[in-house]
């Protein structure tokens, strides 16, 4: 993989040459000898026929032989007196072709011995020039091809150049260039684009990365903001405390030993958010059984009975659905307690195969802010949580192949809804 694509190229090219050019010139050859063989025998035998045709006309025997005779062909006749006119006859072997006719017709050529002579040896020369000439001509293609291909890769492997400069002008930090081909029809073309559509994939890729990692700084930064003040309560009281002494009146030390229980439950409750922010982060891995939805309506709205015997709550509508009945359990609670915080004086939760609908006639979430309450560490000046509980209870309804979102009252009245989609894989 590390050897030059022009040199393999031409390499391989000239290679193929020399395998095609010699087995080119041999079949030439071969073909070029045989219709060399074959046209002195049908010039002969032409010749022979001519001089049958000549006797037939009863044309005489110098005539004839001044007539059949031709470049490259010895004639010798001999009559039936034994005279010879034409050349002197010569044995046929090695280097001669030779054809003999008896004349049929004729006063004086009837029964005369033709004697067509031709000499193989000029072709001979001839196939021996043309074998000069091919390798003449292929050692010359060879070379030109070579050159030709040294110039016409240099313009071939141009894209490629450019996307190895390309690649490595990225690699030096330099962001946004592209190759962008004229056409992306061809091999080189689609090589490009595809080149274009991966650097687009990349830096989408980087900068995903880099928001994440903004997000993630700011989420760690917020956090740290939300437990230092529960860790400043927890330390005041502990040093409050040491500094009293057993001499602290019993009132003062209950206070302070009451601030110590809230701020560390405290504490430990955003602890256990960020955890399990993590868990959804990472996957979260659902425990899938039939649950009654109407079931675990009925159960928040028991738990709020004590929580706050004020607060009216009915449920209606019956569904089993497949889920993880403790994370809806989460979820519910959370929509539930937040519709308290907020001020509700009643809740209303609508049960249907769907999922689950919780109304409440609180003040409401006003349309420019309906997305960002779900992002983590956000929470309205009535919430008394750090903000994450609807972060956790989306991730916990994508987490069912469904969705957490918030709008108006399905009967127009002011309040919020929250609408719980579910959408399990079965």
């Amino acid at each position: 993989m590390s050897g030059s694509l022009r040199v393999r190229v031409t390499v391989t090219a000239i290679a193929v040459l020399l395998i095609v050019l010699p087995i080119t010139g041999l079949v030439v050859k071969a073909v070029f000898d045989a219709q060399a063989e074959r046209s002195l025998d049908s010039l002969l035998t032409g010749r022979a026929q001519l001089a049958q045709q000549l006797a037939r006309q009863n044309v005489a025997p110098g005539n004839l032989v001044r007539r059949v005779d031709a470049d490259g062909v010895r004639v010798t006749l001999i009559l039936r007196n034994g005279r010879q006119l034409g050349a002197p006859p010569i044995e046929a072997g090695g280097n001669v072709r030779q054809v003999k006719a008896t004349l049929q017709a004729g006063v004086q050529t009837k029964g005369a011995t033709l004697m067509l002579s031709a000499d193989t040896s000029l072709l001979a020369d001839a196939s021996s020039r043309l074998r000069t000439v091919l390798l003449l001509s292929g050692a010359a293609a060879i070379l030109i091809t070579a050159l030709a291909l040294a110039i016409g890769m240099r313009f071939a492997l141009a894209p490629l150049d450019a996307m190895t400069g390309l690649a490595r002008s990225i690699a030096a930090g330099r962001r946004g260039g592209r190759l962008q081909p004229e056409r992306a029809d061809t091999e080189l073309g689609r090589t490009a684009a595809a080149f274009d559509e991966m650097l687009d994939a990349l830096e989408g890729a980087e900068g995903a990365a880099r928001r994440s990692e903004d997000r993630m700084r700011e989420f760690v930064a917020d956090a740290a903001h939300e437990l230092r003040t529960p860790i400043a309560g927890l330390q005041t009281a502990a040093e409050t405390l040491i500094q009293l002494g057993p001499r602290a009146a019993s009132s003062e030390r209950g206070q302070l030993e009451l601030l110590l229980v809230r701020e560390s439950r405290r504490a430990g409750t955003l602890v256990s958010d960020l955890l399990e922010l993590s868990r959804i982060d990472a996957g979260l891995q659902l425990q899938l059984t039939q649950v009654d939805l109407h079931h675990l309506a009925e159960s928040q709205a028991a738990r709020l009975s004590l929580v706050a015997p004020d607060l009216d709550v009915e449920v209606d509508g019956i569904a089993i659905v497949t889920a993880d009945p403790e994370r809806l359990t989460q979820v519910l609670a959370n929509l539930v307690d937040n519709a308290r915080q907020a001020g509700a004086q009643a809740i209303q939760i609508s049960v249907t195969p769907a999922g689950v609908m919780v109304e409440d006639d609180g003040p409401g979430v006003p349309p420019e802010v309906r997305d960002r309450i779900f992002d983590r560490l956000v929470h309205s000046p009535q919430s008394k949580g750090a903000g994450l509980g609807l972060a956790i209870a989306r991730g916990v309804a994508r987490a069912h192949g469904g969705d957490l979102t918030v709008g108006d009252r399905a009967d127009g009245k002011p309040g919020a809804a929250f609408y719980l989609r579910l959408s399990h894989p079965q």
